[in-house]
């Protein structure tokens, strides 16, 4: 098996999408090498805890309603391309993904990482849903099969946040500075959204590499 890293944020529209297109090529070639890490990187680390309104955030991050819309025009096109659902207007936070990412490492911890990432997407981008909540996290918690009470407890504490932060800040400081970025085998980075047909290429080209000599 070849490690996949992959650095994303669940409130980043085009790691839903680049996830997508991998996703795709995957279930193209069942019998791929990767086996999937992620790993956290805040798209906006100085949000507030309990985040803030999303229109006026997107306003003055793109400097003004209108450069808002066409920005999330493009979003909306690219999404549709990967067989996406995206409902923009239901979504009326943006949270501090710190407790996100908290919950995307303890779901690692019980194997059940990308199912978690995955529900992390669709509740925020197809739903509405406020992800820096803790009683929503929790809920996605027994969505996808992990212990409910320990996921409510542990968002109840600050266990893991100083330690996730720290990854983070480590990552920025290998030069990631944008996501979704994508590690291969700890030596080969692609960054963005690729689309599904580079992703086969890549597929196809480690599978034909020489198995490594066991002499």
């Amino acid at each position: 098996m070849i490690r996949l890293d992959i650095f994303s944020d669940p409130v980043c529209p085009w790691c839903y999408i680049g996830k997508a297109n991998l996703d795709r090529a995957l279930a193209a070639h069942p019998d791929h090498p990767f086996r999937v890490e992620w790993h956290p990187f805040q798209l906006n680390p100085d949000m507030p805890r309990d985040g803030a309104d999303r229109a006026s955030y997107l306003e003055a991050k793109f400097g003004g309603k209108m450069q808002a819309a066409r920005a999330y025009a493009q979003v909306e096109t690219a999404a549709v391309a990967a067989g996406l659902e995206i409902d923009i207007p239901a979504i009326r936070r943006a949270p501090n993904t710190l407790d996100a990412h908290r919950m995307i490492h303890w779901a690692g911890l019980e194997g059940r990482q990308t199912a978690m990432v995955a529900a992390l997407f669709r509740a925020y981008w197809r739903e509405g849903r406020d992800i820096g909540d803790a009683s929503v996290l929790t809920a996605l918690a027994g969505e996808v099969g992990m212990d409910y009470s320990l996921a409510a407890r542990l968002l109840s504490t600050d266990a893991d946040r100083d330690d996730l932060a720290a990854r983070d800040s480590e990552t920025r400081r290998k030069g990631v500075n944008a996501v979704p970025t994508f590690l291969i085998a700890q030596q080969y980075v692609l960054s963005g959204a690729q689309p599904t047909e580079l992703w086969g290429q890549v597929i196809t080209e480690i599978a034909s590499l020489p198995a490594p000599s066991t002499h």
